[in-house]
């Protein structure tokens, strides 16, 4: 069987009306950057496997490096391989041209403990040892803003159709949806060549920000899907002039952008294990809510992975506070969705969209995981408005790390090398930022102090 007949009908779509020219053969590091090479299609054709430095899982956000490696910064590759079953097209490109997530191994073939999707699989995996299938569905929330050439400039909301900026605290405004309605056609385009799935397009509370479901399904695909989507929405903001950005809080004054993940579990019979013979919550479904909320606190530092992470968690701004969980309610963190007994499911609200979407959904999952696992129950429901209850998670990247890096249950479900590599690429990210002397810093203690 060639290789043509192994990808995704969508990619065999595309290719029956584009020539193949290239091939981007891509693997996520840590921020969810997609690293690699592109390789002319003639060659690839050819090769079932490439090199790259292992390096990439000790860089920060900058581009510098973290202290990580144990046998002297050496840079010894890594092999490479195609997953086809992730081959999707590139339809911005001007020639024919295929995007193809790869796994990490080591020369011996083992999985490369760090690289991020492999630590996806390792949580997956865990679940199906014990009978257990992990569902998840994403929500995206971003913002479409002004070109931001200066980072010394503050980040604006993008000009709409009717030439003005677009409106903040029009949530679910179809008239603000419009205003960009160049933009979305666009990704719904790309979508669509890509094959991935759309399941809605709202407006948010931000001035420019939108935000996009995805259907339900398996961890590794829907992450897959995310990291395809966060650089289809790019390039399609790029081709209107305008940036899409998902920093976690890119506006000062603005809601920041989450990530919500809704999760539930099926047995081998494909039976919602959060739903008992008569449609009650089950000992599964409170123990899976006990372990997010047990865990979660070690676990911030995954998702919400940047210094700028910790200016959404704001109290009565569209953000968590804390891990309270309740039903159908959006202050709490954990929120028990509105939904038939056999679709019962736990929305984690706490990740934001500037996390790495395989170590985000890992991580959660991983929660969960240990709460049924360990049998961790669920404190008592919450009533009301859970931003009068009292802030339970990290203030800042530097809090965040010190509960990840205690947190060995955590590190037994993630993997301790990746645990081990992942504290010191961040710490040294929190390091580097402590360098950089702010305005504020500026404004308020130059001449005051």
């Amino acid at each position: 069987m060639s290789w043509n007949d192994r990808i995704p009908a969508a990619a065999r779509d595309y290719l029956d009306k584009n020539r193949l020219d290239e091939v981007e053969c891509v693997i996520a590091d840590f921020p969810g950057i997609a690293r690699g090479k592109a390789v002319p299609a003639a060659k690839w054709e050819r090769q079932q496997y490439f090199h790259l430095p292992n390096s990439i899982f000790f860089q920060t956000i900058t581009g510098d490096w973290a202290e990580a490696a144990t046998d002297g910064f050496t840079e010894p590759d890594m092999i490479l391989r195609p997953d086809l079953d992730t081959a999707t097209a590139a339809p911005w490109a001007v020639d024919g041209t295929l995007q193809v997530i790869h796994d990490a191994f080591d020369m011996s073939g083992q999985p490369i403990g760090v690289a991020p999707r492999n630590v996806l699989k390792r949580v997956v995996a865990l679940y199906r040892e014990r009978g257990w299938t992990p569902i998840i569905a994403p929500e995206m929330e971003f913002y479409l803003v002004g070109k931001n050439i200066d980072p010394a400039k503050e980040i604006v909301p993008m000009m709409g159709r009717t030439g003005r900026p677009a409106a903040a605290r029009q949530a679910y405004s179809m008239t603000a949806v419009d205003e960009y309605g160049p933009v979305i056609d666009d990704i719904y385009e790309y979508a669509e060549i890509q094959g991935i799935e759309i399941d809605g397009i709202t407006q948010e509370g931000g001035a420019g920000q939108l935000e996009i479901n995805l259907r339900h399904g398996d961890p590794v695909r829907l992450a897959d899907d995310v990291f395809f989507f966060k650089r289809l929405i790019r390039e399609a903001a790029l081709k209107h002039d305008c940036f899409a950005t998902f920093m976690a809080k890119p506006i000062e004054g603005e809601p920041g952008s989450a990530m919500h993940i809704h999760h539930s579990v099926v047995d081998t019979k494909g039976r919602n294990i959060f739903c008992g013979p008569n449609g009650e919550e089950t000992p599964d479904f409170l123990n899976f809510v006990g372990g997010l909320q047990r865990h979660m606190p070690a676990a911030i530092a995954v998702i919400a992975p940047y210094v700028n992470s910790y200016r959404r968690y704001v109290r009565n701004h569209a953000a968590p506070i804390n891990l309270e969980w309740g039903r159908d309610n959006r202050t709490t963190g954990l929120r028990v969705p509105v939904s038939s007994p056999e679709a019962r499911r736990i929305e984690n609200r706490l990740p934001g969209m500037d996390c790495n979407p395989y170590l985000c959904i890992a991580a959660s999952l991983a929660c969960g995981y240990l709460g049924m696992v360990q049998q961790t129950p669920a404190g008592q429901m919450f009533e009301g408005d859970a931003y009068k209850s009292d802030a339970e998670i990290p203030y800042s990247l530097s809090d965040a790390l010190d509960l990840f890096e205690e947190a060995k249950d955590l590190h037994g479900v993630l993997g301790e090398e990746f645990a081990r590599v992942y504290s010191i690429v961040k710490r040294t990210e929190n390091e580097e930022f402590l360098q950089v002397i702010s305005p504020w810093e500026r404004e308020h203690l130059l001449l005051n102090v």
